[in-house]
């Protein structure tokens, strides 16, 4: 539908401008990514760009409901400008993608068993489509960032967990039901030592707080300044001045990394894999390091294996991946 500021703009134009127009209009979909510390709100079209954005803070102390009461006024505020043709949601935890029900949140109350979809369907007026973020910001990184022309592309994001995502001809693999390529529970060992417990940004913090306990004089130590909590942080500093307890770290990291992912090579034999999250932005040692380790995990047939690379699009991985999500959903209404 032509609403009256749309239609007041085509006043005198030809058929082909208002054919134009109307596609325009059409195309109007709005991505969401639900985090546990972060909400991300974009307008923009089906080709990920982004045209207009709205970023809110999370306290999961106030619950789902604040977080839904932001959706609903943002949702408002787009339609009343911009006729809306889909919504794309990139959540932070479980999902039933097929009908767009939370499972659960790991981090905020009130989101367990809540059906996203149904809910924002008729403030948006339009349809909406809901999956886990890792597999959104994957759909985000093949399409428009570091995995663009490789195809299929595994995603794996390092932050305060592990997750990740599968693409395969520029869609998003689920398999069988839950379907999340949960490569954070993937075991390193018999003994239950997972790739999260292993990589994830705590459990790096873990093993430099160990480091400062040994050694209280070492460069770590120094950068800490005595403060607990997020020591992640310090890692890259240490390692631009080649600090060797921090390239031990770093190093310790990537072997269990390429570990993991030499399983995900054997698996999917993807033709990249994008790593992604907050440990990302260690940048190109980290990248190198992983790339380097890796053939050492393949079988000989797959050498040299997927090409390793570093995520492109940052904070717009999980939003521009929904606006994409929200296209492929339009598409098949």
């Amino acid at each position: 539908m032509i609403t009256g500021r749309h239609a007041a703009a085509i006043v005198g134009l030809g058929k082909v401008a208002l054919a134009i127009m109307i596609e325009a209009v059409k195309d109007n979909v709005v991505g969401i990514e639900i985090g546990g510390s972060k909400l991300q709100i974009v307008r923009g079209d089906p080709s990920g760009s982004i045209t207009e954005r709205f970023k809110f803070a999370v306290n999961p102390a106030r619950g789902a409901g604040a977080i839904r009461d932001q959706i609903r006024q943002t949702l408002e505020s787009i339609k009343a400008a911009h006729e809306i043709s889909a919504v794309g949601i990139g959540f932070g935890g479980p999902v039933e993608w097929q009908t767009g029900r939370i499972c659960c949140s790991h981090h905020v109350a009130g989101w367990s068993q809540f059906d996203l979809a149904a809910w924002a369907g008729p403030i948006a007026g339009a349809p909406v489509v809901v999956d886990n973020d890792a597999n959104v910001a994957a759909l985000g990184e093949a399409r428009l960032g570091a995995g663009r022309n490789s195809n299929p592309v595994f995603y794996i994001t390092l932050g305060s967990g592990v997750g990740g995502g599968l693409v395969v001809d520029g869609r998003i693999y689920h398999g069988a039901m839950p379907g999340e390529a949960e490569i954070g529970h993937v075991r390193l060992d018999r003994a239950g030592a997972t790739v999260e417990s292993r990589c994830a940004g705590w459990a790096i913090d873990r093993r430099i707080r160990a480091a400062i306990n040994e050694n209280p004089g070492c460069l770590l130590a120094r950068l800490a300044d005595g403060r607990t909590g997020c020591e992640a942080r310090h890692l890259k500093p240490a390692l631009e001045k080649r600090d060797s307890m921090a390239i031990q770290i770093l190093q310790d990291e990537a072997e269990d990394l390429a570990f993991a992912l030499s399983h995900v090579t054997h698996l999917f034999h993807p033709e990249a894999i994008v790593i992604g999250g907050g440990l990302s932005l260690l940048g190109e040692p980290l990248r190198a390091a992983v790339a380097e380790a890796l053939p050492r995990f393949v079988m000989d047939a797959f050498k040299p294996g997927p090409r390793v690379l570093l995520a492109a699009l940052g904070e717009d991985a999980v939003p521009a991946g929904a606006l994409v999500l929200a296209g492929l959903r339009r598409a098949e209404n």
